[in-house]
């Protein structure tokens, strides 16, 4: 772990890339496109399984792989989950107000 992570950051990583990485041996500090997948289908399934669209995960992945290397890092995971924290955020806004 590298010292300059924060708090949240090393949440994240301890659960993404010391979870999700190796299967297939590229690099155990990205996320591989099925590593990555994997990821998606099994820790933020509610948000995945609900789409209609078939291809979702490989838009999510494709959205998400900002350096188009094929692969996720950490600051990658980050926005993803940023911005579900934030559309969970609004939704709970929008839920609350009459």
């Amino acid at each position: 772990m590298m010292s300059s992570l924060t708090g949240t950051e090393w949440c994240i990583e301890s659960l993404v890339f010391q979870k999700y990485p190796g299967k297939e041996l590229i690099n155990n500090c990205t996320l591989s496109k099925t590593e990555s997948l994997s990821f998606l289908n099994t820790e933020l399934a509610a948000f995945t399984k609900h789409s209609e669209d078939p291809g979702v995960l490989d838009l999510t992945m494709k959205k998400l792989d900002l350096n188009s290397d094929g692969q996720l890092n950490l600051q990658e995971c980050v926005n993803l989950i940023g911005s579900l924290a934030v559309a969970c955020h609004d939704s709970f806004a929008r839920s609350t107000h009459f």
